[in-house]
């Protein structure tokens, strides 16, 4: 089937958050601009899932609903096709989004005033995961080796010696940075968080989203340890653009770990999915994946697009490899300007919207996360609007 990656799907007015996030930034935007900021994707969805979608609403009832063998088939299969790992149904619980399980993990593992290790620049809402639930950030800033972002093991390990320090969450592949993580590296994290018992809240929700020839490694595969410590958030929310079904697929192997997540679910009452969530998983797993191949390609092409232009037009700014996520991080810092003239002059000047990388805390200061899941002539345009503001 051929899909269309060609289309820009003009959100304005439907409620979009990162279109809405735009006209609050600049009200009088003109028409054909869109933004790169919040992940997700203005492309046609997969005409597999609106196609399954529409044929289900023929004679569908919308009242309560559970998963059907269907859908555990179609989930187990895309886990053990897409990444050769196994897992039974039994080992998922059902949640309605990554952000509410970690949430949930966090409440469920550790106690109010437990250190919760994380890894700077960082997806956003871990801090509030953290700080929200009254437990406490402890930085372990990613260093940049040979334009390379990679994990300070040895912080890592002096961070996690620290008695009322008791879980870390873990972006994986890591976003913002687009970094995959390699087997070697993931090793040496699992072995910290054995030696210091550490339970690992792995975010896994972009490890789909893989560019050629990158390996994903999910944390709990490593061995029966770091299965037995670990909750793995998965979703199909990043790959195919369903963040508003609300669904999601928690892998946790070890059962008094499941018992403990399915506990604090309880009592907030916050488990139930969205009838059609199941529907649109199911039909993402089980028929979208060349969809899926046409994305990744699409977005590993404005990479290389983007690399090229800023290496020709501003090479001040400095574009890091992609390896994993539609998230193309980019350092702007060799510009010298102060984050609110940066943010002025991409918005008001360039009209092009990004989330600005001090949203992912202070390490993120200077730098910018471009969404790549857009139209190549979108991406262009942008970057021609850059390049005509910064000229000066």
């Amino acid at each position: 089937m051929s899909y269309d990656f060609e289309t820009v799907v003009d959100r304005t007015g439907t409620g979009a958050a990162k279109w809405q996030h735009m006209l609050d930034a600049k009200p009088d935007v003109p028409a054909g601009i869109s933004p790169f900021s919040v992940a997700d994707i203005d492309l046609k969805l997969a005409p597999e899932i609106v196609e399954g979608l529409r044929e289900h609403l023929e004679d569908v009832v919308l009242g309560y609903t559970v998963a059907t063998d269907d859908y555990w088939e179609a989930v187990t299969g895309w886990f053990q096709d897409r990444h050769g790992w196994a897992v039974t149904r039994e080992q998922i619980t059902l949640a309605p989004g990554v952000v509410p399980a970690f949430n949930t993990a966090v409440r469920a593992v550790t106690a109010p005033g437990d250190g919760v290790i994380v890894q700077t620049p960082a997806y956003y809402p871990f801090f509030g995961a953290i700080e929200g639930n009254e437990r406490v950030v402890v930085r372990n800033p990613l260093v940049l080796r040979e334009g390379r972002w990679r994990i300070d093991l040895d912080d890592l390990a002096e961070k996690a010696a620290d008695p009322r320090t008791t879980a870390l969450l873990f972006c994986s592949p890591h976003n913002p940075t687009g970094r995959v993580w390699e087997r070697d590296e993931l090793n040496a994290v699992w072995r910290i968080a054995r030696d210091n018992d550490l339970t690992v809240i792995s975010d896994e929700i972009h490890f789909d989203l893989l560019m050629p020839g990158v390996q994903h490694t999910v944390f709990s595969t490593l061995n029966d340890d770091a299965a037995a410590r670990t909750i793995v958030c998965t979703a199909p929310s990043k790959t195919f653009n369903l963040a508003g079904m609300a669904t999601s697929n928690i892998v946790i192997p070890n059962e008094q770990l499941r018992e403990n997540f399915r506990l604090e679910q309880g009592r907030t009452g916050f488990f139930t999915l969205n009838a059609l969530g199941f529907q649109a998983c199911r039909l993402a797993y089980s028929k979208a994946g060349a969809w899926l191949d046409g994305l990744i390609e699409l977005v590993h092409g404005n990479h290389e697009l983007v690399r090229s232009f800023f290496a020709e037009r501003m090479p001040q700014v400095v574009v890091f490899d992609l390896e994993g996520t539609y998230l193309q991080w980019l350092d702007f810092r060799a510009l010298g300007l102060s984050h609110e003239e940066l943010k002025r002059i991409n918005e008001q000047e360039a009209l092009v919207y990004f989330d600005e990388g001090a949203m992912f805390g202070t390490e993120g200061e200077g730098f910018e996360r471009m969404n790549l899941a857009a139209p190549r002539q979108t991406v262009l345009d942008a970057l021609e609007r850059l390049a005509r503001a910064y000229a000066p």
